[in-house]
């Protein structure tokens, strides 16, 4: 299914966080450097050497890293005793793991790269699950798409789902320019580059989601409480993720969504959609609820 890119390049030393848990660099071709991807393994990992597992890959949102699943979610303890391999792979600064105008390819990196070091390397089936937060939640949805068949789910919490509705493409510049980077380094000009920003758009894609199971999540922001910002980003997204949903139903596309009152940009919410979309999750990866 998947090319050899980078297929020859083995992993570096890795270290050890957790019992269960290693941080692996890994030599990347699409990206031109080594880039970390955090693993947990299954219990009987050890014991069991000639057993191979599904994958459910966990993508990190905008100004984050690999490490913020362990850090924000209980997913260590939640994993344990389930045979299955949980990766949470490097999407760099801005956490758009797609595939940059002239730069890295963090969608290779994500969808060829690390599958063919966790076959190689940690026994990994050819079964995958992805799921993601905010702009994690966008790459679940375009990989899954731009990849018809590769997952047999994906799910996105307060995905950024529809990259050219209104407003969002100044979304997607913010996120870049915080880092330091210009805009046009992305997909480049929303205008100027339209068929480029349409190729890497969920909803223009969303045919290539036929056939996978999904789950999608979003909160409307309004009257959140405490501090206003996560209940603005997460308003400022609402009408991406309602156009996205009814693209799906008007190809007739079954999806799980929950488009809720409330609720804000941050991992309270995500925590809390992740555990919903788990049964879903745990169906198509072949593992115990």
């Amino acid at each position: 299914m998947f090319g050899a890119a980078g297929g020859t390049a083995r992993a570096r030393a890795a270290t050890r966080p957790g019992p269960r848990t290693l941080d692996v660099s890994v030599p990347s071709a699409a990206l031109g450097r080594t880039a970390p991807v955090r693993l947990i393994l299954p219990s009987d990992f050890a014991a069991r050497p000639e057993k191979k597992y599904p994958v459910l890959y966990l993508l990190h949102g905008a100004h984050d890293d690999y490490t913020s699943w362990t850090r924000e979610t209980d997913i260590e303890a939640f994993t344990e005793g389930r045979d299955l391999i949980v990766a949470m792979p490097d999407a760099g600064p801005t956490g758009i793991p797609s595939v940059w105008r002239g730069g890295p390819d963090y969608e290779t990196f994500q969808v060829k790269e690390v599958p063919v070091l966790l076959a190689r390397e940690y026994r990994a089936s050819g079964v995958r699950a992805v799921a993601g937060v905010s702009t994690g939640g966008y790459g679940a949805m375009a990989h899954a798409a731009r990849h018809p068949r590769a997952f047999t789910a994906a799910a996105s919490y307060s995905g950024i789902l529809d990259t050219t509705a209104p407003g969002v493409p100044a979304i997607m510049d913010a996120i870049v320019a915080r880092e330091n980077l210009p805009a046009a380094s992305l997909w480049g000009h929303p205008l100027l580059n339209a068929l480029t920003w349409r190729d890497f758009n969920p909803r223009a894609r969303a045919t290539g989601l036929r056939g996978t199971a999904l789950y999608i999540s979003q909160g409307s922001g309004v009257g959140s409480g405490g501090d206003p910002l996560p209940g603005i980003l997460e308003s400022a997204l609402w009408p991406s993720a309602q156009g996205f949903a009814r693209a799906l139903t008007l190809l007739g596309i079954p999806a799980t969504t929950h488009l809720y009152a409330g609720g804000g940009h941050d991992w309270p919410y995500w925590k809390r959609e992740f555990t919903a979309s788990w049964p879903m999750l745990a169906h198509a990866l072949g593992v115990p609820e």
